[in-house]
């Protein structure tokens, strides 16, 4: 590796600290090692409803069919975890969006490290935060930003699992890190204490099963036999990252945006509020992934079970 792709590695890195990115880690653009795994988990209908994992499944196992002449995966890392929240309030939410929606937060920063690529080293790029058809994960653990843990969550020493990852493909020359080992090791944690079973296999998410999905992406009625289990969820879950060993220790966030603001209005509310009205309360949040629709239900099942 030449000498320029070495100054123009350690100068990329550096502005990705500068924009506030808690770790950055470099990769190739090479098509992800789990391609085929991916193939088989849409074909077992792990995927549930989520059509659009394989409608872009080719450009998702093919980085040079989104970026043209991409030679390697700039992967950052923004840590989100909290602490524990200032209002027993947000209990019911996943931690990931008890803030401001970290799309807005990380998006223009991929769109800055990308003007400092063009800038320092007329280079091409294209950044993704789970917005685009790239597998996130699979090239941020080939570039050493953290393992994927048996629960399916990228797993870093420093961080645990709660951070946000960004990916920008570039046609810039870097120089690559290596990967990180998996260091789950015996530990099923994650596995033993999911509510709904929702591990097929270690690795494996079935996400049918998971609250996550549940709650925010599944459109429409809930299967009565996992409502139960949805337990004290309104909004996504942390269960597997809550028992999991390496977030013990994890860092609380510097990003005052992603820690709440204010109090979560809880389930009676929710269920009687309009589209209007929770488009204004959560505006500028995750939460509307789920829609109106899936907050009001969610804030159903929650009352259903606590009674």
């Amino acid at each position: 590796m030449s000498l320029r792709a070495a100054t123009l590695t350690e100068s990329v890195k550096a502005r990705a600290l500068e924009l506030g990115f808690d770790l950055v880690a470099v990769g190739s653009a090479d098509p992800p090692e789990h391609g085929a795994a991916l193939r088989r988990w849409i074909a077992a209908g792990h995927a549930g409803s989520m059509g659009y994992l394989e409608r872009r499944v080719e450009e998702r196992l093919d980085p040079q069919r989104v970026l043209p002449g991409a030679r390697a995966t700039v992967c950052v890392a923004l840590n989100y975890h909290q602490g524990e929240p200032p209002d027993p309030s947000w209990q019911p939410v996943a931690r990931y969006a008890w803030g401001r929606d970290y799309h807005d937060l990380i998006g223009p920063r991929l769109e800055r490290l990308a003007a400092h690529l063009a800038e320092a080293g007329g280079a091409r790029s294209r950044g993704y935060v789970d917005t685009g058809p790239v597998l996130e994960r699979d090239l941020a653990a080939r570039a050493g930003l953290g393992w994927i843990g048996k629960n399916t969550m990228l797993l870093n020493p420093a961080l645990g699992s709660w951070f946000f990852i960004g990916v920008l493909l570039t046609t810039a020359e870097l120089t690559l890190d290596a990967p990180l080992a998996d260091r789950c090791g015996t530990c099923r944690a994650c596995l033993d204490a999911c509510p709904t079973g929702a591990f097929a296999a270690p690795y494996v998410l079935d996400a049918r099963r998971c609250i996550s999905y549940l709650t925010i992406e599944h459109r429409g009625e809930i299967d009565p036999a996992l409502r139960t289990g949805m337990t004290g969820w309104q909004f996504g879950c942390d269960v597997c990252q809550d028992v999991c060993p390496w977030n013990r220790k994890a860092p609380v966030t510097a990003e005052r945006d992603l820690h709440p603001h204010g109090v979560y209005p809880g389930a009676e509310a929710i269920a009687g509020m309009d589209d209007a009205a929770l488009r204004a309360r959560f505006r500028g949040t995750a939460l509307l992934r789920a829609k109106p629709s899936g907050l009001r239900r969610n804030a159903a099942i929650y009352l259903e079970n606590q009674r």
